[in-house]
């Protein structure tokens, strides 16, 4: 069951979502979360129904942009848009005119000619989602530029610890792994501090964004004592893609260091969850066992609530268009 959204911020009470665009967890209040992850409670029990479907967004197109490769945010996105009765556009960036030199703008340009609704953008680059989203009369939701922002995986994150823990304000979270080069650890930092969360990051030192205290977290260098105490393990992908030179001496060394094991996860509570975005390096970053674990890993769960959570994105800004 979901936990109940603090009345002081129920957007049936006291808050309306006036945003166009979803470009970042940067300018939304704790008013604007809520107004989200209370919009998607309601979509996570009509996700389990056999008919999930219902036209809210009959008529209106979404596009999903997506400049990298992605099974789980793309699937989501098509997901909630079909299933509010949109008409969802796939394109695949490999085979469009971006790889035969047209730049960013020209898309930009040439898709808002074709007057979409919505477009989901997910670019290598930090930035260019707000640069696209000056160019085009639509709203634009950032599924992940560069190493910069993942808003709508955050908001998923918030909402499974939400339905897990009942709160989100007073847990003492950690988020482990490659915070240097992940968009998912910079967005979370920002939405659970807003909710209220203690939140730590965990990594080595080539690993540790610089002056990580600037994010209002607490940084630890050894994992043990970074994860002792914690409600909420959240351990994050090596981004080798994202790096230039040696950031590790080996994934084997990593994993011995700095993977999350049962031994590991001993040093939190006893009722400690362990979340991870996906996708999962297993023996890297966990290890497969404690992945697969029911108990413990909530992983899945960040799955369903990713198609709720952005089904509830997608209705909220409908209403600005």
């Amino acid at each position: 069951m979901v936990a109940a959204i603090p009345e002081a911020v129920s957007p049936k009470k006291a808050h309306s979502f006036a945003h166009r665009h979803l470009l970042g967890i940067d300018g939304l209040s704790q008013g604007d979360v809520y107004a989200i992850l209370d919009l998607a409670k309601g979509y996570i029990a009509r996700n389990r129904l056999p008919d999930k479907k219902h036209a809210i967004l009959k008529g209106r197109t979404l596009i999903n942009l997506f400049f990298e490769n992605s099974t789980r945010t793309r699937t989501s996105f098509e997901l909630a848009g079909k299933r509010l009765g949109a008409d969802v556009i796939n394109m695949s960036v490999a085979t469009s005119s971006a790889k035969k030199g047209e730049t960013l703008i020209d898309t930009a340009m040439t898709l808002n000619a074709m007057h979409p609704d919505f477009i989901a953008v997910r670019h290598p680059e930090s930035g260019a989602v707000h640069l696209l989203a000056r160019k085009v009369n639509c709203s634009v939701i950032n599924s992940g530029d560069g190493c910069h922002e993942h808003p709508t995986q955050a908001l998923l994150d918030a909402l499974t610890i939400l339905e897990r823990k009942g709160k989100i304000e007073g847990l003492t979270i950690a988020i482990c792994g490659d915070i240097l080069h992940s968009r998912v650890a910079r967005s979370n930092m920002k939405l659970l501090t807003l909710l209220g969360a203690k939140v730590r990051i965990v990594a080595p030192p080539t690993l540790m964004p610089a002056s990580p205290e600037s994010f209002g977290v607490t940084p630890f260098y050894d994992m043990r004592k970074g994860i002792a105490g914690c409600d909420i393990i959240m351990m994050l992908r090596l981004q080798v893609e994202r790096m230039e030179g040696n950031f590790i001496p080996s994934l084997r060394e990593y994993f011995h260091f700095w993977g999350l094991d049962d031994e590991k996860l001993s040093y939190a509570k006893p009722d400690a969850l362990v979340m991870h975005p996906g996708p999962i390096n297993r023996g890297v970053e966990i290890d497969s066992q404690l992945a697969d674990d029911i108990n413990r890993s909530i992983i899945l769960d960040q799955v369903e609530m990713g198609v709720a959570v952005r089904q509830a994105v997608l209705e909220l800004l409908s209403a600005q268009s």
